[in-house]
């Protein structure tokens, strides 16, 4: 019976210190995610720019970044082709391809809010990474204050 019980503490220390799951499967490479950009409201409609980047090293073939307001989105939306909203308050858009140190191809969203507030958050974020690693989460989760006065906020 100890050696069943010693067998269960090598796999769980095995599992602890990083060694792939069962199938022997390796974490996928390693990609550095990043979204600049600005966001400008006015009125019930707040549009934004954004231009996904990968530091590397490895490239993606495909990831998402994820908006979400801090009040909720007017019920009918135009999004671009790439965008598709998720709930009351997300929109998500495809970045297409991300070669390792370049910039993906813009985005280019106008949302419209559910109110006309004076002010919203704008979170930008990480959805998906194509199944990369992204080890610096600190450039690709941005929180940014829009207020209704026509001017552009970068992030």
């Amino acid at each position: 019976m100890s050696r069943v019980w010693l067998l269960g503490v090598c796999g769980a220390v095995a599992v602890g210190a990083g060694v792939a799951g069962p199938a022997g499967a390796a974490p996928g490479p390693e990609a550095d995610l990043s979204f600049h950009g600005s966001a400008v409201m006015s009125g019930d409609a707040v549009e934004v720019r954004l231009t996904p980047r990968d530091d590397g090293p490895a490239g993606v073939s495909d990831a998402s970044v994820l908006l979400r307001w801090s009040v909720p989105l007017a019920r009918e939306q135009r999004l671009p082709e790439r965008c598709a909203r998720t709930d009351e308050r997300t929109v998500v858009c495809g970045t297409g391809v991300l070669r390792p140190g370049g910039v993906g191809q813009r985005i280019d969203a106008v949302v419209r809010l559910a109110d006309r507030p004076s002010e919203v958050t704008l979170e930008v974020e990480t959805a998906w990474s194509g199944g990369a690693v992204d080890r610096d989460r600190t450039n690709d989760r941005l929180r940014v204050l829009v207020l209704d006065t026509g001017d552009a906020y970068a992030f």
